[in-house]
């Protein structure tokens, strides 16, 4: 008798043989015992998980002839039973819908279901691959699915139920296959090596198992392949070698070098890996499956029943996963899926593995936004340290403290995010705010001292309140006027409603310095104030207005004009005037003590705008004063 593979030798003649179908195998089994059997079934799932064989099976137990009616489980030893396991069943039609798949197949399938069986209660139909059918021939099959013969069953196995057309699956029970658990394949993996008197590792069958992917005949096949290569003993040396997969060491010792970022390393091991023959597109898919684990492992534990690894791949993945965040994981995934997406249909399969594992050791080096916004404002001193500073060293020391204080790095113990900041100013209830427009908290004891923080606009840090020192402590302190505390100070609303078009000219050319065409254009324009408009005739063009006054330049000169005059100015720039001699000396320095300047000048002073310089190379466009607008 010729060799009989093990996928073939070991196929499941009963409900009770399948593996991890079960909820499969008892509903068909109840239906049989309450007599409730419908003419038509869609068996559809993952290749190698048991569709046909279940249709085998239930073809027995619906002919098997051990008892008068259909029976639960197949008796295995009669005649229709063995005909149907040999596949040589008059009445057990088995059609490959791959090559049988035209329209006049099917009109010969359907001249062939009006007559009745030869032998058994029922002539069934097992049609493999059915997503293969042409539509034409599923709508020649339509109405005798629909309204078949008493004696008829259909059995349709399929892996891509959503090809076969939805009149067809409404006429029909749909049963869903799961893939085969890791457990469930390797149990039985065991259970044929102890029938095979095979002496196989647990770790060679895990991998074994591991190769399957959720499918028991491909798990099979893979061991039929290693006892022949080995047929003494079978290790996960040689399984590796017969299944081409790189070591788990190897594995993990790609992802140790990326959390060394050592790019070094890992351009040397992907040499030895392709050296000793393995494939870029292989060693990636491996990294997939690694770094999925390796997440799982992250999010829900080693223990997880979302991994299907062996013990000691449970134990690797657990190790490199205290490497990583669990950002960085998902990080890696994706560069790596993505790489692997790339390595199908790309020339130089290596240079693009390496590529993506460089990408992954460089992606170690980013840091999150949010840190680098945290760190900044844990630097950034608050105002009542800046206005002591000024206090005590004054004008001529102020340089050599900031000098100090960039050299500090920010302590990171005391720093709190921006996001806890400002959840813990809103937990703060309402009676106990005061109205007062700053709350001093000082650092707990133990910190830095320089870290203190007043509860406002934008608190970066949250710390031990401290009440205020005694008065006969800091006498001098409470005589003293605070003003350098305050805001940059607003103009007089009385002296403003006074200003006339001389001032708001000026303070316009001042926020438009910048912009010296601009600027030359109206300087030597018409100004007048008509209302809340301010109006400049320039003796040029309409083009050359619509070129020179943009927008941009619209909206910086009704912020200056409207906030010299304490009301809405709109400024208008309009053709017709006549050019006007204006002496040079008129015209406002650009550093004047304007709104724009001043504002200009306290963003490029602050120190998170500096570090964003410092970090991106940014540079400051335009400043819009919102305070001002308010």
């Amino acid at each position: 008798m010729s060799y009989q593979v093990l996928a073939r030798k070991y196929r499941p003649q009963k409900f009770s043989d399948v593996i991890g179908q079960e909820h499969v195998t008892r509903t068909l089994q109840n239906a049989i015992e309450q007599e409730r059997i419908a003419h038509g079934y869609i068996f559809s799932g993952h290749r190698g998980i048991g569709k046909t064989t279940v249709a085998r099976i239930l073809a027995m137990a619906l002919n098997c002839r051990s008892a008068a009616k259909p029976v639960a489980e197949p008796c295995g030893i009669c005649d229709s039973c063995t005909e149907i396991r040999a596949g040589n069943a008059v009445d057990v039609i088995e059609i490959d819908a791959a090559t049988n798949r035209g329209i006049d197949e099917i009109r010969e399938l359907r001249d062939g279901a009006r007559y009745r069986p030869a032998r058994d209660r029922f002539k069934i139909y097992i049609l493999d691959e059915a997503h293969q059918i042409t539509d034409a021939a599923f709508n020649a099959l339509l109405k005798t699915l629909e309204e078949p013969p008493s004696h008829i069953i259909f059995m349709m196995a399929t892996t891509q139920p959503e090809d076969i057309p939805q009149t067809i699956r409404s006429r029909c029970q749909h049963f869903s296959f799961r893939a085969v658990s890791f457990e469930d394949i390797l149990q039985q993996l065991r259970d044929l090596a102890a029938q095979e008197k095979i002496a196989a590792d647990d770790d060679a069958l895990a991998l074994l198992a591991e190769a399957g992917d959720g499918s028991m005949r491909d798990a099979l096949s893979i061991m039929d392949q290693a006892i022949a290569s080995t047929a003494a003993h079978l290790t996960l040396e040689s399984v590796r070698n017969l299944i081409g997969a790189a070591p788990s060491s190897a594995l993990e010792t790609v992802m140790q070098s990326v959390a060394e970022s050592s790019s070094e390393k890992i351009l040397v091991l992907v040499d030895e890996l392709l050296g000793e023959g393995h494939s870029p597109t292989h060693f990636a898919r491996q990294l997939v499956r690694f770094l999925r684990n390796v997440t799982v492992a992250k999010i829900a534990g080693k223990d997880s029943s979302l991994l299907q690894v062996s013990s000691d791949e449970r134990a690797r993945v657990a190790r490199i996963a205290d490497l990583f965040t669990e950002e960085d994981l998902a990080r890696h995934l994706q560069i790596m899926l993505r790489t692997h997406g790339e390595l199908g249909y790309r020339q130089e399969q290596r240079f693009h593995l390496e590529l993506g594992l460089l990408k992954m050791a460089h992606a170690q080096r980013l840091l999150p936004l949010e840190q680098l916004l945290s760190e900044a404002s844990a630097s950034q001193p608050s105002s009542a340290a800046r206005a002591g500073a000024r206090m005590t060293s004054g004008p001529s020391t102020a340089g050599a403290s900031s000098e100090i204080r960039r050299s500090e790095p920010p302590a990171r113990s005391s720093s709190v995010s921006p996001f806890a900041a400002d959840t813990a100013r809103k937990s703060v209830p309402k009676a106990e705010s005061s109205p007062e427009p700053a709350m001093i908290l000082r650092p707990a004891a133990g910190t830095s001292g320089t870290n203190v923080v007043i509860m406002g606009s934008a608190a970066p840090a949250v710390a031990e309140v401290v009440p205020e020192p005694r008065p006969e402590l800091r006498p001098e302190r409470r005589s003293e006027p605070r003003s350098d505390l305050r805001p940059e100070p607003r103009p007089d609303p009385a002296a403003a409603r006074d200003a006339g078009t001389d001032s708001l000219r000026d303070a316009v050319l001042a926020a438009l310095a910048h912009q010296s065409m601009l600027v030359s254009m109206l300087e030597s324009a018409e100004w007048s104030l008509e209302g809340n408009s301010l109006i400049a005739k320039a003796a040029t063009s309409s083009t050359m207005i619509e070129m020179s006054f943009t927008s941009e330049a619209r909206r910086i000169a009704t912020a200056a004009a409207s906030g010299l005059a304490a009301r809405p100015i709109k400024v208008q720039v309009v053709p017709g005037g006549t050019a006007q001699t204006t002496s040079k000396a008129r015209r406002p320095a650009p550093s004047g003590n304007t709104s724009n300047e001043s504002a200009r000048s306290r963003a490029e002073q602050d120190p998170v705008v500096r570090r964003m310089q410092e970090k991106f190379g940014a540079e400051i466009r335009t400043v819009i004063d919102y305070r001002e607008k308010g």
